[in-house]
Parts: structure tokens; C-alpha cells; sequence
């Protein structure tokens, strides 16, 4: 039986004018799940919004307070970022992916968001002052990312990666490639929303045919060292985070602090540009902006800054000092985190003890590991018919199909799970499986 009834769920759809539940957005959905629970009293099982579910890390809040008390406050911040922040983020990258990225091709942007907008529009522009060249999503991936594609008139290609792991994605790749019209890639490793991690094989592949096509990578890296199947907290001591930077000299690495430091509120992150990358000139750039041409300063000055006016300057020191302390080992943001591997292993265990099944199971040689985000599928139902279905039983989700996915389900979050919610949704799932099963 149905925690809500069809009547009550289309009431919330209705007043929250959302055109198709079995579709919704995260914040769609995040506004039923609202309506239900606050006109019921009924808690909901949270699985919609990526929202850090951690205490804030002290340590920046302290540095964030200080560089205030001393009247940082009273100037506009320089739109290449704070000397201290660049110089902690070229030791950060070096000490956790061992790559050499120079401080002044560090840059802060207004969370990751701010640094996709801009590397879309850098990425995209610099090969013809006329055309601009299409993005590449290598899905499932994040929604809002094509939604900034919409805004900007860009084009985008995408495939989903299920059926291309491996070596397969070499052939698709170069299927996706061979035109010559893409100027970037992008996708998030950890993947939101599937939790998959791209292995050392697929990202030499990636990289290799980022430098024969002359593609730029976006990678997205906002659950930085979250794959809690290898140790990836000891600074300077292997295994590294795994990146395309060791495969090719096109890309931007995005680093967040949302998640790793649970700082999503101060809205804080960093484009990390290979240094090739930043000195290369195109001339299609210094047509379009009347300035050097040069991909760096251009993305900084004529491109950024018309987005951010700069970052908050008390909020670069903060994340500069949680970069700084994690190089010296004062800071296990990892260890920090690995909260979310619990939640996410306790969770599966309960939708597939009660008839549902890992959608995206495994990575090229081994399981995929437990963290943010894990996605769900249950037999006989499509990943619309399940959203609304979870819905009806208090749980909130997103279907797979919104975030590129071919494959019939839906992402679930744990940021958001409690202590005391387990035996609710232990619960609420055996009626489910109960009401469902055939």
C-alpha cells in the first residue's frame, strides 16, 4: 500500500506546476518531496539533491574569519585568485594526482558550475570565430551541464557509456570524434550519477584521442578521492587520484570544495589548466576579445570575470587553507567523507535485499565502489514508472534518462540519509517489492 495517495502526489505536482514527474529535475522533484512532507508530516527519504550532508570543515571557517577580520572585505579580489590559494592548489594537485600544474593556471571560480560555464565558452570558441565547436558528454552526467549548453546556443553529442567500457570506448571515441566538429569532452570521474570510475585504460584513450583531435577534456572531479576502494589519503604517496592529465596536455581539471570539504555554501572551486593549454594561442580568441589570444588570460579576464566578477576573497583563503593542511596530512578530507561509503553500502543492501538491482554494477575489472551516489533499477519498471512509483512511497529520485542515461532507473543520493531512516526505508521498500513483485 502507498504511503501517498495518487490523489495527494498529483496535488503536489500540480501546485509545484511540474510537467511530467516520471522526468522531473532534481529541483522539480526536490519540490514534490517538500509539498508531500510538509503537508503530511510523513519524512521523506531524501534521495534526490547532491547536497553535502557533512559538518563544514572547521579549519576553513577559521581561515575564512580571519582573512576578514583583517580587511580583505573592503577590496574587490583579483580575477586570477589570491597568490595563496593558486600556490595551495598547484601543491594540492601535485601532492593527490601528482601532476605539475603551474599556480598561475589555478584558478577560482564560483563553485565548479561557474568553471564548466567558462570552460564551455573558452573550449568552444577558440578553433573558429564564426562556429563554435560541440561538447562531447561521455553520460550519464550532470544535467546542469547541457542546461549551461542551452543557455549558451552550444551544440552537444552524447553517448551513454554503459555498453562502451574498456577498450570498446576507443572505437565509439573515434566514431564521436572523427568529424572533426567536437572541441571539448566532458564527464565527472566519480560519476554522478552512477558512481562508475573511469580506469587508467579508458582515460589513456581518452587522452590520447583529446591530443590526436585537438579536444580539450573537462574533467570533472567533484567527489575527489571518494572511490573508497583504493587509500587515496596519504599526500605524495601513490595510488593517486586517476586523471586524464597523464594522458594528454588538453584539459581542465575541476576541483570543488562542496563535497570534499563540505563547503557548498560558500560556493568555491578551481579550474586547474594544463600548462600547455594555458600558453597556447588562438587567434580565433584574440579576434572575438581584442585581447592576446592567449587561452589562460583569455579565460581569466575576458571569460570569467564576466560570469564571477571574481570570487569571494575570504572564501579563496578558506579553501586555500583546507589545501594547505591536506598536503601537510593535518587534513583527512577523504577519511572525512567515507561517510558517505557507509550510508550508500547500508542502502543497497536494503533496496536489493527488497527486489531492486545496482544499475551501473561494475567498472571495467571490478565492482563499482560505494560513495554519494549509487543508481537503482527494479524489474518490470522503467526508470519514469519508478520515479513516480518511489515517490508514492516516500522515497525522492531522479530518473537516469535526465542525466543521459539509456538504462531504465534512478539515482539515489546519500547525503541526505539518517541514522534513523534505515528501518523506514527498510520498511517502506518491502511494501514496494510487496505491492510490485510478479
Amino acid at each position: 500500500m502507498k504511503i501517498f495517495s495518487d490523489e495527494l502526489v498529483n496535488e503536489a505536482v500540480r501546485v509545484n506546476h511540474v510537467a511530467d514527474l516520471s522526468h522531473a529535475t532534481i529541483g522539480e522533484t526536490l519540490l514534490v518531496a517538500q509539498y508531500l512532507e510538509q503537508k503530511t508530516g510523513i519524512p521523506f527519504i531524501r534521495m534526490d539533491q547532491g547536497s553535502p550532508g557533512l559538518p563544514i570543515n572547521k579549519y576553513g571557517v577559521e581561515a575564512e574569519k580571519r582573512a576578514l577580520d583583517s580587511g580583505i572585505g573592503s577590496q574587490y579580489p583579483a580575477a586570477a585568485g589570491v597568490t595563496e590559494l593558486k600556490e595551495a592548489a598547484s601543491e594540492f594537485v601535485k601532492a593527490f594526482i601528482n601532476v605539475d600544474i603551474s599556480p598561475r593556471a589555478c584558478l577560482p571560480t564560483v563553485g565548479s558550475v561557474a568553471g564548466s560555464f567558462g570552460g564551455f565558452i573558452a573550449c568552444c570558441q577558440r578553433k573558429s570565430f564564426s562556429e563554435m565547436g560541440k561538447v562531447l558528454f561521455i553520460d550519464p552526467g550532470f544535467p546542469i551541464q547541457k542546461s549551461q549548453l542551452r543557455i549558451l546556443g552550444i551544440a552537444w553529442k552524447e553517448f551513454d557509456i554503459y555498453p562502451y567500457r574498456g577498450q570498446a570506448l576507443r572505437e565509439k571515441l573515434e566514431e564521436e570524434l572523427q568529424d572533426g566538429d567536437v572541441a571539448a569532452i566532458i564527464y565527472s570521474n566519480p560519476n554522478n550519477p552512477a558512481w562508475i570510475s573511469l580506469e587508467e585504460e579508458e582515460l589513456e584513450i581518452i587522452g590520447e584521442l583529446a591530443t590526436k583531435y585537438d579536444v580539450i577534456v573537462m574533467e570533472d572531479l567533484a567527489y575527489f578521492a571518494m572511490d573508497n576502494r583504493r587509500d587515496l589519503s596519504h599526500p605524495y604517496v601513490p595510488p593517486f587520484v586517476r586523471t586524464v592529465a597523464r594522458y594528454t596536455d588538453n584539459y581542465l581539471l575541476m576541483l570543488s570544495s562542496s563535497k570534499i570539504f563540505s563547503y557548498a555554501g560558500q560556493r568555491m572551486a578551481l579550474v586547474c589548466i594544463s600548462d600547455k593549454l594555458f600558453d597556447q594561442h588562438y587567434p580565433a580568441l584574440e579576434q572575438r576579445y581584442h585581447d592576446s589570444g592567449i587561452f589562460g588570460p583569455t579565460f581569466i579576464a575576458s571569460i570569467q570575470y564576466m560570469i564571477t566578477s571574481g570570487c569571494t576573497a575570504s572564501t579563496q583563503y578558506g579553501y586555500a587553507e583546507m589545501l594547505r593542511l591536506s598536503c601537510e596530512g593535518k587534513i583527512n578530507f577523504v577519511e572525512d567523507t567515507r561517510e558517505y561509503a557507509i550510508r550508500a553500502k547500508r542502502m543497497k543492501e536494503i533496496f536489493c535485499r527488497n527486489g531492486f538491482y545496482i544499475t551501473y554494477s561494475r567498472d571495467v575489472h571490478e565492482d563499482i565502489g560505494d560513495g554519494f551516489f549509487f543508481s537503482l533499477s527494479y524489474p518490470g519498471l522503467t526508470g519514469g514508472e519508478l520515479t513516480k512509483e518511489l515517490i508514492s512511497y516516500g522515497v525522492s529520485s531522479i530518473n537516469l534518462d535526465t542525466t543521459g542515461s539509456l538504462q531504465q532507473g534512478v539515482r539515489a543520493c546519500t547525503s541526505r540519509m539518517r541514522e534513523d531512516l534505515y528501518e523506514v526505508l527498510d520498511q517502506r521498500m518491502k511494501q514496494f517489492d510487496l505491492d510490485h513483485r510478479k
